[in-house]
């Protein structure tokens, strides 16, 4: 299967591990084995494959993030369950309706399986939230998937929980599938920390989570399909080609983890919080750049004021001061740059970054 280059991971492949102040990161400060409350009992957990689909204890965990019951099978990360899903669902042909910007998985696996892919791109001008109106137009009988991400990543935006509720009444006109990649759900900056989930809300919904995001430990390679049933069932199919069962000790502080939520919810909502201040005051007083400050989730999608395509502004910035950013010609969108707001330089980082763009 041919595959279009996937643009993000190659540019963090090839220049992240270079930078002094690393601002292309989405993650918020991974922590440590010992921060989790884990107990001598890991000195008994056997190093065999485990549960296929993910340990009872595991999974409950998950279930206590949904407020329906859903079956669900733990996989090789959110990349992991996206993929199995696109190979579960999709077959050539198929229309595919993705929102752009977003991960780019989610339309480039659908073009290489065949399907036919129409991008829906969000607008600033809308505070990069979906208009239901154009969404309306572009679903039609034959379209047999939506891929939404919320939080978004990169915008940062949220879809307002009535909203959400409004693209399930257009999706369900058409008897479209949505799949929801969640992986920054439980990172809202204002009111409930959770958006509703789709699966919650929608007979066809197919939520995706991770370990990575919300809960600080992507190395743990932990995400999940919630879904319904049959589905699942489909996905776990596939699974046996490509996964097999994750790493038992994966499964085991995963669910410590997500027994423990509110504990890492309190020391990642402070990082958060205290990030997003020092990102507001930069742009307050920095005249060459704007953004609209993200509702959620651990990125923000900047405007620069420059003819200066993305990508070679990335890397004369890194060349000049160690500062690495993610440019906007990975995510579709030319003149914007991705910055992960809770970066533990931030500051200096931020600091950097002005003086560079006063310079250009």
């Amino acid at each position: 299967m041919q595959i279009a280059e996937f643009k993000i991971e190659e540019w963090m492949n090839k220049y992240e591990a270079s930078a002094k102040y690393d601002l292309t990161t989405t993650c918020i400060s991974p922590l440590c084995i010992n921060e989790l409350p884990f107990s001598n009992d890991i000195f008994s957990v056997k190093l065999g494959y485990g549960e296929i689909t993910g340990s009872e204890r595991l999974k409950t965990a998950i279930q206590s993030l949904y407020t329906k019951k859903h079956a669900i099978t733990v996989t090789h990360g959110a990349i992991g369950a996206n993929q199995l899903i696109f190979l579960s669902l999709l077959e050539k042909g198929d229309e595919v309706i993705s929102i752009v910007p977003t991960y780019q998985q989610h339309y480039s696996i659908p073009e290489a399986l065949g399907c036919k892919v129409t991008l829906f791109f969000l607008k600033e001008e809308n505070n990069w939230l979906p208009d239901l109106e154009e969404l309306d137009k572009i679903i039609t009988p034959k379209t047999k998937l939506l891929c939404l991400n919320n939080p978004n990543n990169p915008t940062g935006a949220v879809i307002p929980d009535i909203m959400l509720e409004k693209i399930v009444e257009i999706a369900q006109k058409n008897k479209v599938w949505i799949l929801s990649d969640e992986v920054y759900r439980g990172l809202n900056l204002s009111g409930n920390p959770y958006s509703k989930s789709i699966a919650d809300i929608y007979e066809r919904g197919i939520s995706v989570g991770s370990m990575s995001k919300t809960y600080s430990l992507p190395g743990l390679r932990v995400g999940w399909v919630a879904a319904e049933e049959g589905l699942i069932n489909e996905i776990n199919h596939q699974r046996q080609y490509n996964t097999i069962s994750i790493s038992t000790l994966d499964d085991y502080f995963s669910a410590i983890a997500l027994e423990n939520k509110d504990f890492i919810a309190k020391r990642n909502f402070k990082i958060m919080n205290e990030r997003i201040n020092i990102l507001k005051n930069w742009l307050d007083n920095t005249p060459k750049v704007h953004c609209i400050l993200p509702k959620g989730g651990t990125t923000a999608l900047l405007k620069y004021n420059s003819d200066i395509p993305s990508g070679e502004l990335c890397r004369t910035l890194q060349q000049k001061t160690g500062v690495a950013l993610l440019p906007g010609e990975t995510l579709e969108m030319e003149g914007y740059v991705r910055l992960g707001y809770c970066a533990d330089n931030l500051e200096p980082a931020l600091e950097k970054f002005g003086k560079f763009l006063a310079s250009i």
